[in-house]
């Protein structure tokens, strides 16, 4: 007898509603407090940092002699750049280290394409009727809501096991003038986990030159870098070397920090271009700041530079079996109904769950109504609509590992409990 839960009569499909009702029932006495949304370091993680933020420093000058306790050097500190460098594959004097923040980068850099150009000439987004963007899904929440904060209009494409659709997008940009840029995510994709293959980063570098667009702009947003979980990990082909034997270096801004490697709340933020767009970019700041943390710039990146990869190494220490678990659950209790597929991330933050029919609202309101929070449906695309109702998204970094295991038992009998009566439903 097949184990396929579509395969199954009638029959033994209400037999296993029964079952699998009786046993959800009692979760809703238990007031579960359950929270598998958002991918924030846990506190052993957080902790893994404490010997860098309570360090004394006794020489707040950096090597290019800026005093670190003072006003000014908008590029931050030759240290902190060395170390963005280091995290995006690029060099110092293409890497600004700027706030804690690589949203707010993100943010700066789209307004200032909108508002009036990154090089400096005639070449603004607001010269189009409506401005676009090529967004991936299932994506990134932030990338939606910038666009949504300027008025950009978002053209989705959908992202495989080696990158976007890349026919598709180059389709896309070559017949519609009106779309200035793409957001990219390239190493352990949030929320999928997959890495753009050498092939695609290649083809992301040439698209400005084929775009109709004459000011389009590629937005890489390398945030999982440097965050491993299994060792090896992925490799990430260079964009900045592609661009710039494409001669489109002036068409990408790189963007990084250190969140997700020390502290969500006091990280270094790095962004990284050409130099016409960089010296853009600090005319811009130069607006509004006298200049970042620059303490923290030093703290952090004197010891990241001389120990980011036994840092990262104790990092996946802590992720490693929390994804295992959540990998080892769903294999045990979907795998064998096929009602699902996942993937199996070399590292980042995500594993992305698809179920097989368009039941992803009904799995995440029965686990909410057990005590389960998760990313809410749809999330992962722009206006928060999935079309086909199916991805996903689990965060296992927070939760600590017998919280995990809670939850993913009351993840995987929602995701089968609505799977059968689904079935049952349409027989």
């Amino acid at each position: 007898m097949t184990n396929h839960l579509a395969d199954m009569p009638t029959e033994q499909l209400i037999q296993l509603e029964a079952k699998w009702t009786g046993d959800f029932t009692p979760l809703l006495r238990q007031n579960l407090q359950l929270d598998l949304s958002r991918g924030k370091p846990s506190h052993k993680q957080l902790g893994l940092s404490h010997k860098i933020s309570n360090a004394v420093i006794e020489d707040f000058f950096s090597s290019d002699g800026t005093d670190s306790r003072n006003y000014g050097n908008l590029k931050g500190v030759m240290e902190a750049r060395e170390l963005g460098a280091k995290i995006l594959g690029t060099t110092i004097e293409e890497t600004f280290a700027v706030g804690n923040s690589s949203l707010s980068l993100m943010h700066l850099v789209a307004q200032t394409a909108l508002n009036r150009g990154l090089w400096q000439d005639d070449r603004s987004w607001n010269t189009a009727n409506k401005p676009k963007m090529i967004t991936q899904v299932p994506g990134y929440d932030r990338h939606f809501t910038i666009c949504d904060s300027l008025d950009i209009d978002m053209v989705n494409v959908k992202i495989t096991s080696d990158g976007p659709d890349i026919n598709a997008i180059e389709k896309k940009v070559v017949e519609d003038s009106q779309i200035k840029g793409i957001w990219c995510v390239p190493k352990y994709s949030n929320p999928t986990g997959n890495t753009y293959s050498a092939e695609i980063v290649r083809a992301m570098a040439e698209l400005p030159k084929k775009a109709a667009a004459n000011d389009f702009v590629i937005f890489w947003d390398n945030a999982y870098g440097v965050h491993e979980i299994k060792y090896p990990g992925d490799d990430l082909a260079s964009i900045m070397e592609a661009s710039k034997s494409l001669g489109t270096q002036d068409h990408l801004v790189q963007f990084g920090s250190t969140s997700k490697i020390t502290f969500a709340s006091g990280g270094i933020a790095f962004v990284s271009s050409s130099e016409l767009v960089l010296n853009t970019l600090e005319k811009q700041m130069s607006t509004f700041s006298i200049g970042s943390d620059k303490v923290n710039q030093l703290r952090q990146a004197r010891y990241l530079n001389e120990h980011l990869e036994k840092h990262m190494e104790d990092h996946a220490k802590l992720l490693a079996p929390k994804f295992s678990l959540v990998l080892e659950s769903l294999e045990n209790d979907l795998g064998p109904l096929d009602i699902a597929n996942w993937t199996d991330p070399n590292g980042g933050y995500f594993i992305s769950l698809d179920m097989n029919d368009p039941i992803a609202d009904q799995v995440i309101e029965l686990a909410k109504s057990a005590g389960l929070i998760l990313t809410p449906a749809g999330a992962t695309y722009p206006a928060g609509t999935d079309d086909e109702n199916r991805n996903i998204r689990i965060a296992p970094s927070f939760a600590e590992q017998d919280e995990l295991k809670t939850a993913m038992e009351v993840l995987t009998l929602c995701a089968r409990l609505v799977a059968v009566r689904e079935l049952i439903k349409n027989r």
